[in-house]
C-alpha cells in the first residue's frame, strides 16, 4: 500500500493512498464490457421465424430448379428410349424401367453424315465468331476507355445506338449484300454476319468495365515505360478477365443457340445443328429417336462451356455491384 505524505504545521502526517478495486487491475474505462448490460440472448421465437424462412427460400429455390430440370431430364429419357416405348407411354415411366434404356439412339445419331456435318458447321461458326467478337471488343473497350483520339465520344454514341437495332431489319440488305460478293450461304458470311451484330454490346460492355480500372494503374505502368500495347495485355486484360470470360460465354451461347441468322444465310452444306434440327422435324415429324438425342447433344455443350467458366462468369455478373 501506498502513503502520501501531508505537511500541516510543521508536522508530517502519513495517510493511506486508496485501493484498487482489484489487485493488478487498471483502471475500467466508461465504455469497458464491465459497465456494459449483458446482452440478451435472441428469442426463440426470432430464432424459428428466422429458420422457417431460410427453409421457405430454400424450398422455393427447389422447386423452381425442378421445373427447369424436367423438361431437360424427359429429354434425356427420351433420347434413351426406342421409337416404340415414346410412342406407347410418357417417359417418365423410364424411371421405373431403367433396363429398357440404351444409348443406340446416339449410336445412329453420329453416324447420321447429315447431322455430324450440321455439329461440325456448329463449331465452325461459334468458335471463330466468340474470338473475334471478344478479341475486337477488348481492343476497341480499351480504346473508348482510356486513348484519346478526334470523334470517340461521337463514335462510341453509335456503337451505343447500334444495340437498339434489331437483328430483323439486317437480315434482307445483308443478305442482298453477300449475295453479291458470294458469301451468301457459306459458313464465313454467318460468321460475319454474327460479327457485326455482337461487337455494338460487346464493346458497350468491356467498354464500361475497363473504365473502372483506376488511372493510377495505367499511369504508373506508363511511367514505368509500359507502352499501350503491354499496358493492355499485362495489365488491362488480367484485371477484366471476369468481364471477358462471361462476354464470351454469352456470345457462345448466343450463336450456337442461334437457328434465325443461319436459317436465312446458310445453305444445306453450311447449315448447323439447330437447322438440321429443325429440318428434320419438318421432314419426318415424329422420328423422335433423332430429334431427342440431337437436341440433347445441342443442349449439353453450353452447359458444359458454362459450368467450365462459371466462376468468371460470376465475378463478371457481379463485377461493380458493390463499390
Amino acid at each position: 500500500m501506498t502513503t502520501h505524505d501531508t505537511v500541516e504545521k510543521g508536522t508530517v502526517t502519513r495517510t493511506p493512498a486508496p485501493a484498487a478495486a482489484d489487485a493488478g487491475a487498471g483502471p475500467t474505462s466508461p465504455g469497458s464490457s464491465a459497465d456494459r448490460p449483458a446482452r440478451p440472448g435472441r428469442p426463440v421465437g426470432a430464432r424459428l421465424t428466422r429458420w422457417l424462412g431460410r427453409g421457405a427460400v430454400q424450398a422455393f429455390l427447389a422447386v423452381i430448379a425442378l421445373i427447369w430440370i424436367t423438361p431437360a431430364l424427359g429429354l434425356f429419357l427420351s433420347s434413351l428410349r426406342t421409337e416404340e416405348d415414346n410412342a406407347d407411354s410418357g417417359w417418365w415411366t423410364a424411371l421405373t424401367e431403367p433396363s429398357r434404356l440404351s444409348i443406340d439412339n446416339y449410336t445412329a445419331l453420329l453416324e447420321n453424315s447429315g447431322i455430324t456435318q450440321a455439329l461440325w458447321n456448329t463449331v465452325l461458326i461459334s468458335v471463330p465468331t466468340t474470338v473475334a467478337v471478344v478479341v475486337v471488343a477488348a481492343l476497341a473497350g480499351y480504346a473508348f476507355a482510356w486513348l484519346e483520339f478526334p470523334g470517340r465520344d461521337a463514335l462510341f454514341l453509335v456503337v451505343v445506338g447500334l444495340l437498339v437495332v434489331p437483328v430483323q431489319i439486317g437480315l434482307l440488305p445483308v443478305a442482298r449484300m453477300f449475295g453479291a460478293v458470294g458469301l451468301f450461304g457459306t459458313i464465313p458470311g454467318v460468321v460475319l454476319f454474327h460479327i457485326a451484330y455482337g461487337l455494338p454490346f460487346a464493346i458497350f460492355l468491356l467498354r464500361n468495365y475497363f473504365a473502372e480500372i483506376p488511372r493510377e494503374m495505367l499511369e504508373a505502368a506508363r511511367m514505368d515505360g509500359g507502352g499501350e500495347w503491354r499496358i493492355f495485355t499485362q495489365l488491362v486484360l488480367p484485371v477484366g478477365r471476369p468481364a471477358v470470360a462471361s462476354l464470351a460465354i454469352f456470345q457462345f451461347l448466343w450463336v450456337w443457340n442461334d437457328m434465325l441468322v443461319a436459317l436465312i444465310f446458310a445453305d444445306s452444306d453450311s447449315q448447323p445443328l439447330t437447322v438440321a434440327l429443325q429440318s428434320e422435324m419438318r421432314q419426318f415429324g415424329s422420328n423422335i429417336e433423332i430429334l431427342a438425342p440431337g437436341a440433347f447433344l445441342s443442349l449439353t455443350v453450353p452447359l458444359v462451356v458454362f459450368f467450365a467458366f462459371q466462376k468468371h462468369f460470376v465475378q463478371g455478373v457481379m463485377a461493380g455491384s458493390v463499390k
